[in-house]
């Protein structure tokens, strides 16, 4: 027993092409061939290009996803040591350990800056609900209301998307008293 030289080894797929050109070729000799094998054959060869197609276009964007989680993951991280460095540039330390993690500190901006992260600085901003979060209000004269007053934790922004929002104090006008005989508004309950 012998193996045709072109034919598919022991429970082997013939490709696409070769199966249509079973097909004609059973055409050609009055044999009718398996129209629904090779339509279905075809749409399936079709799905699968769609599916590469989608894939590889989808590709970037999972990488993106992933590069945020991670760099989310490293702000609370980055807020210790950016504590820690203003802690050791105030009480001008130069112990090895202060200029170890000096040199951390440097390598955690150098990275941020090199992924395109950034860190907000909305004092003295208006507010905007989209980057900043309110924990608080302040009576100030000196500036419009809503504008931010202080900044309690920094946001950080990856390539103009919010990546954590900015926690902050807004100002808000004083509220005036009224002078001593004068009344206020009827108030009717």
């Amino acid at each position: 027993m012998s193996k045709a030289k072109n034919g598919p080894a022991n429970g082997a797929v013939k490709p696409a092409e070769t199966l249509a050109e079973g097909g004609a070729e059973a055409a050609q000799t009055g044999q009718e061939p398996a129209p629904d094998y090779l339509d279905q054959l075809l749409r399936l060869k079709a799905e699968f290009e769609n599916f590469r197609k989608r894939v590889d276009r989808e590709k970037p964007e999972f990488f993106k996803l992933g590069k945020v989680e991670v760099l989310a993951k490293l702000l609370p991280l980055y807020d210790l040591m950016q504590r820690a460095h203003h802690e050791v540039q105030s009480a001008h330390n130069d112990t090895p350990l202060a200029k170890g993690m000096e040199g951390i500190f440097k390598e955690f901006e150098k990275l941020f800056k090199e992924e395109g992260v950034v860190v907000m600085e909305p004092a003295g901003k208006p507010f905007d609900a989209l980057r900043h979060e309110v924990f608080g209000t302040v009576d100030r004269d000196d500036c419009e209301e809503g504008c931010v007053v202080d900044v309690l934790q920094n946001g950080f922004l990856l390539q103009d998307r919010v990546l954590r929002t900015a926690k902050v104090r807004i100002a808000r006008k004083p509220k005036k008293e009224d002078g001593p005989g004068v009344a206020g508004p009827e108030v009717k309950i």
